[in-house]
């Protein structure tokens, strides 16, 4: 007999913080030299003869007054022993927000557009640390919309109904989605919208795909 019992989720605390950065590149990687050395037990005439800097050098790159090049900060590393990205930890790098009033997102053009699907994006963050890309849109049909079951794109995609009823078209299956539905799917399978039927319908898509490295 089989045990319907899932594995617990990793515990996690929403409410934990990071420690705090240093928003400064240089005194953040100085702070972190001194750290790993004072750790290592070395004095900086030690490290300084592992890494053909003098004294005054290291001195300055620990207080965060000049800013190494990248082979000096290779070397630190090696005489450190730890890895190059390592001596970055502590640096703080600017995260992105956007924030949408309510009715000013813009409305682009998309796939759906010429089947008067209306589409506001509600955010975008440019390049991230995260290697995701998100894209948030607020879609709206109406009686004049065409059904439009055949978009297919990269990602991952989420719909939340907020408004009317319809049947929508995943692969070979089709949901009915009323309003407080979700749907989350694989969206490089065909999908859309199959049948409008209560007016207007309007719903959140979220999309998320990996962000180019070109």
């Amino acid at each position: 007999m089989t045990s319907d019992k899932r594995p617990p989720l990793p515990a996690q605390n929403p409410h934990a913080l990071q420690e705090g950065r240093e928003k400064n590149l240089e005194v953040a990687i100085g702070r972190e030299v001194r750290a790993l050395r004072h750790r290592q037990r070395m004095t900086g005439a030690d490290l300084a003869a592992q890494t053909g800097l003098s004294v005054g050098m290291l001195s300055k790159i620990e207080n965060g007054v000049i800013s190494p090049s990248l082979s000096t900060i290779s070397a630190l590393a090696h005489a450190l022993k730890v890895p190059l990205v390592q001596l970055f930890s502590g640096y703080e790098e600017a995260r992105g927000c956007m924030h949408v009033k309510a009715g000013e997102g813009v409305e682009i053009a998309r796939a759906g557009t010429r089947a008067g699907h209306q589409y506001h994006l509600l955010g975008h963050i440019g390049s991230n640390n995260s290697g995701v890309v998100v894209e948030p849109y607020l879609i709206t049909l109406t009686s004049e919309s065409d059904r439009f079951p055949t978009f297919q794109h990269e990602g991952i995609e989420m719909l939340y109904i907020l408004e009317g009823v319809m049947d929508y078209r995943h692969g070979d299956q089709h949901y009915r989605l009323e309003p407080g539905d979700s749907l989350l799917f694989d969206s490089d399978a065909p999908h859309g919208p199959e049948t409008l039927l209560s007016f207007p319908i309007r719903y959140l898509s979220v999309i998320t795909y990996p962000q180019s490295s070109a």
